[in-house]
């Protein structure tokens, strides 16, 4: 059962809107030396506020244990993370290597046959009956729009309704939130998480370009990103790239020349030039001409890289972009095609022209209208074949993107079945790399991106 949108209001706040629940009351404790109104924590904030404290002091491989410790002083049981592998097929349980389970079996959830992954796709905290009476509870985990996976834990049935419009659904849904930021960060410091999310051994290429990649979604009220790359474990020049500051958003979607670790290096480089021009605020004709001449330096005009780099002005809606070589980008409103941002293309980023890129760069201009995207790709995606030789194709993208964007699917999760759709119809067995990237202006819908 799927627990009613919250409304987003802004922060901070002197005192919640109507109808929000009051979390201030039930097991206060005063908080020597703090002087103010709020001079009390609610337990929920004390298990909220020990579990930050533990985390301080704890190793990644420990996080699952401190969150199943705490998680019951809300009343929540038998706590496990679950998180999505890197295709987004599966979600792996996290379990404490050292807790009183130990030994015990927890399968892998499917995220598209089971309800905790309908709690994934869909960012819905969803309920079930448990084995005991109980209820199961799934919480979506999520570090601003990325989805790591779900946090499941089991209730008093008596409880249950609090889950969808009282206290103890906050709790949670607070709860989760602090996990997920804890996952991310601890991430950084060990091996264990980065080996749950894997199901296949990694080749060195893949390795390099994970390594580099921003997290594939972001929000916030002005721009929606979602990107995507496959063959997961195998993937090499295929990248992409993106910030989003002030009254702008910029984006890179780069395809690097051949396969393997050749192709990964020349990606890597791309990507660094890319990032050094644009965080000195260069200029996309400047920023390609120094990618350029980059991979000119280090590869001497043996290896090149087909790129689209764009700059939204999330003020006014106004794209920009530039092509070197690469497919152009898709506009898509109201869930349809308006057309190929054709522009004339320069040569792909390292060829050995004489005069590139000064004389033929061309910055293309496009006004979007609020809710609008743009779809970037790689050639791997429309080039894709099935076992019979036929391509996947311009237009099937087009229509599997309208048929999700119709369904309501949040973004993330559109990228995910279009991913999916194109490994299907190669079998599973992609002969290129294959990339998206989705951009979205003044989204009306940001609250279906959240729990």
């Amino acid at each position: 059962m799927p627990v009613p949108g919250r409304s987003r209001t802004s922060c901070p706040r002197s005192s919640p809107p109507p109808g929000t629940p009051d979390i201030s009351g039930g097991g206060l404790v005063t908080v020597p030396g703090v002087s103010g109104a709020r001079q009390s924590m609610s337990d929920a904030e004390r298990a909220v506020d020990a579990l930050l404290g533990d985390a301080h002091l704890a190793a990644p491989y420990q996080l699952a244990g401190l969150v199943a410790r705490h998680a019951a002083t809300l009343g929540a049981d038998d706590a496990v993370v679950y998180l999505v592998d890197l295709q987004q097929r599966v979600l792996v349980p996290f379990l404490d290597p050292s807790g009183p389970g130990v030994g015990r079996q927890v399968e892998p959830l499917g995220v598209d046959a089971t309800l905790p992954g309908r709690a994934f796709q869909h960012v819905e905290v969803l309920m079930q009956d448990a084995a005991d009476g109980r209820i199961r509870v799934w919480v979506p985990l999520l570090d601003g729009i990325e989805r790591l996976g779900v946090l499941g834990v089991t209730v008093d049935a008596a409880v249950a309704p609090e889950i969808a419009t009282g206290l103890l659904g906050v709790r949670l849904r607070r709860f989760a939130t602090l996990v997920a930021e804890l996952i991310m960060t601890k991430t950084m410091y060990g091996d264990t998480i980065v080996r749950l999310r894997r199901q296949a051994e990694m080749g060195l290429a893949a390795e390099m370009q994970w390594s580099l990649l921003p997290p594939l979604t972001f929000a916030c009220h002005e721009v929606t990103i979602a990107a995507a790359l496959e063959p997961a474990y195998e993937v090499a020049g295929d990248t992409v790239d993106y910030a989003v500051d002030a009254g702008w958003a910029r984006v890179a979607v780069l395809d690097g020349m051949g396969h393997g670790l050749r192709s990964a290096q020349l990606a890597t480089l791309a990507v660094a030039a890319y990032r050094n021009a644009r965080r000195a605020d260069r200029s996309l004709t400047d920023t390609a001409a120094l990618i350029h001449d980059a991979l000119i330096q280090a590869f001497s005009g043996t290896a090149f890289a087909t790129a689209v780099l764009a700059e939204l002005d999330t003020d006014t809606g106004m794209l920009s972009w530039v092509n070197a070589g690469h497919p152009p980008p898709l506009l898509l409103r109201g869930g349809r095609l308006v057309r190929s941002l054709h522009i004339r293309p320069t040569l792909p980023l390292g060829l050995v022209v004489t005069g590139w890129p000064a004389t033929t760069v061309t910055v293309g201009r496009e006004q979007l209208q609020p809710d609008d995207r743009v779809l970037f790709y790689t050639d791997g995606v429309t080039e894709a074949r099935s076992p019979t030789g036929g391509f996947f194709g311009e237009q099937a993208l087009i229509d599997l993107l309208r048929r999700n964007f119709a369904a309501g699917l949040p973004a993330q999760e559109t990228m995910r079945r279009v991913v999916h759709a194109l490994l299907d119809h190669q079998q599973g067995q992609l002969t290129d790399d294959a990339t998206l990237l989705l951009l979205e202006w003044r989204n009306a819908n940001t609250d279906a991106l959240t729990p």
